[in-house]
């Protein structure tokens, strides 16, 4: 049966009579194959974004393993901030600044160490909350959704703001979408021969910030078809959603909503990395359906 995962309700049905209309060979709202494209932010859409994302916990542990080679770096404020585990402090600096200290701290390694680098964390990395792998902490429900629109001929792309390269260190094997079908924000990359080998190299400056109105500039750029899907979780999924709502034809928007404290945790407008303020109050006017994960979800995780 497929979303076994999801109650039955109004989101679950949205989203099978969707499929089901686009999907419909003769039907009136059938949509060719080529066209079927489904984007899915990453962080607090498919896996867990609390108490901050994925993302920073991996440039704490980057952090203190260059400043065991260099003590000053202790000294400035945002690597300080990470050390500390200042959650309050790395809040104020923002998503962006987050993926700038990224930059920082990944200057000079080419595109392979980094993989190398991430796989190793990803290894052995684990959520302070739940005590489990961070990459076991996909959404169950939302695996199943991923695979499910792949079976309807979809073809499913990550769109986010994390770091590009860190999601494709996991992305094939937690959601089965391919490297080259994950956008995320980026670094600047060198084209260098180093040790008589081509290579590509980090440079410690943020090539692509991929939130909000930038989301969509970069769908165009990288798929260069509008979606018919589109699932986010926060204001910066927003413009995402709206891009996809705005074509001709059937499509689809999804917002989810942490209302579930129990089983992950509760959370909207006052989480200052990526509020869901906006997106919540505007979904009835945009079109949005919004997704309850206490309310439509069975389970969180595997």
């Amino acid at each position: 049966m497929a979303l076994e995962s999801w109650n039955n309700g109004a989101a679950k049905a949205a989203i099978v009579d969707f499929v089901a209309r686009v999907t419909k060979e003769g039907g009136a709202q059938h949509v060719p194959f080529s066209e079927r494209v489904a984007v899915f932010d990453n962080d607090g859409t498919l896996w867990c974004e609390q108490p901050i994302q994925v993302q920073i916990f991996f440039l704490i542990d980057r952090a203190k393993e260059l400043a065991g080679k260099d003590p000053t770096l202790k000294e400035r404020p945002a690597f300080r901030a990470l050390l500390e585990q200042d959650f309050g402090a790395l809040l104020a600096n923002g998503k962006q600044g987050a993926m700038e200290l990224l930059a920082a701290t990944h200057a000079g390694m080419s595109e392979e160490e980094f993989e190398a680098t991430a796989r190793s964390w990803f290894a052995s990395a684990r959520h302070p909350k739940f005590g489990r792998l961070f990459k076991q902490c996909t959404y169950r429900p939302q695996v199943e959704l991923l695979g499910y629109l792949r079976d309807n001929g979809f073809k499913t792309y990550i769109v986010s703001g994390g770091g590009v390269d860190l999601m494709r260190a996991f992305a094939e094997e937690a959601y089965g979408i391919a490297r080259e079908q994950v956008i995320g924000s980026s670094m600047k990359l060198r084209f260098e021969i180093k040790d008589g080998r081509p290579q590509l190299m980090k440079v410690g400056e943020l090539g692509s910030f991929d939130d909000r109105e930038v989301k969509p500039a970069n769908i165009g750029l990288h798929i260069g078809r509008r979606p018919l899907l589109a699932f986010g979780n926060s204001d910066g999924d927003l413009a995402m959603m709206r891009y996809t709502k705005g074509g001709a034809g059937p499509r689809l928007a999804l917002l989810l909503h942490h209302d579930d404290h129990e089983r992950e945790f509760a959370y909207d407008r006052e989480f200052k990395l990526s509020p869901l303020s906006e997106a919540l109050d505007k979904a009835v006017d945009h079109d949005i359906t919004v997704v309850s994960m206490r309310r439509d979800w069975k389970v969180i995780f595997d």
